[in-house]
């Protein structure tokens, strides 16, 4: 087990836009071979929607947990192109990301929206993993934490303490993402420690030391243990890592 006896770690691999279904049912039964039944890490498949409904069946009865990787904030409507927390919920989803880098960066998601999909995924009994990070300008500039602690208050603003226990925060610093650089050890720390801070200031120290909060940034096998030995870290939200199967096995057991 970590340090953090108190918090069940989470690991959720967030598949982004790769895997046609048969290639996710593929890597789906594979994982479920090795972690069907681990029950000391919350382990958490976030495959594409087309693959939803094929990946909750390969690990139905395990204790794997199906995520998607994004939702609207609105029950049903004229939204083309998107997908409510009712349909998420229909594929027995029990977790979505929710403002990831890549959806503020390139579809302009601002903590406002975050915000709307977040109480929805919440009123729909979905939990949310609500993604916050700087940029490598903004760490550069010395504005880690305003940065972060904006994103927190704006993502998570109007919860109730409960709402907030609820929820899943995943600092992702968007200088690591994808580009083979991690945060130090003693980095993501600091940062997840702040964020404690804030949640203590938004609602109670008993609040702040229950929610969950993943670091995500170039998690491999190679440094997960480390990193989810820290006090304030609670496992990983993994993007390429979780792409194979060997290597995000290799990455929740380190959360052991």
């Amino acid at each position: 087990m970590t340090a953090n006896k108190s918090r069940k770690p989470i690991v959720a691999g967030n598949w982004k836009m790769n895997k046609t279904v048969a290639d996710a049912v593929v890597l789906a039964d594979a994982i479920k071979r090795s972690l069907a039944g681990c029950k000391d890490v919350d382990i958490v498949l976030c495959p594409p929607f087309t693959a939803l409904k094929a990946v909750s069946d390969v690990i139905s009865g395990t204790h794997i947990d199906l995520g998607a990787q994004n939702m609207h904030w609105e029950k049903s409507g004229a939204f083309t192109g998107e997908i409510s927390a009712e349909m998420l919920r229909e594929v027995y989803c029990h977790y979505v990301i929710l403002g990831h880098s890549e959806r503020r960066a390139y579809f302009g998601e601002s903590d406002e929206i975050v915000n709307k999909k977040t109480k929805a995924a919440l009123e729909s009994n979905l939990t949310p993993i609500v993604c916050v990070g700087e940029t490598l300008a903004e760490r550069e500039g010395g504005k880690t934490n305003d940065v972060v602690g904006t994103q927190v208050r704006g993502s998570l603003a109007g919860l109730s303490a409960r709402q907030l226990v609820d929820t899943v925060i995943a600092y992702e610093p968007v200088w690591a993402i994808g580009t083979g650089k991690t945060a130090s050890p003693e980095q993501a720390q600091e940062v997840h420690a702040y964020i404690r801070g804030v949640l203590k200031d938004m609602a109670d120290a008993a609040v702040a030391q229950s929610v969950r909060i993943q670091y995500g940034g170039s998690v491999k096998a190679s440094n997960a243990k480390e990193l989810f030995s820290l006090p304030d870290i609670d496992g990983g939200l993994i993007g390429g890592a979780s792409l194979e199967a060997r290597s995000f096995i290799d990455i929740v057991q380190a959360a052991l």
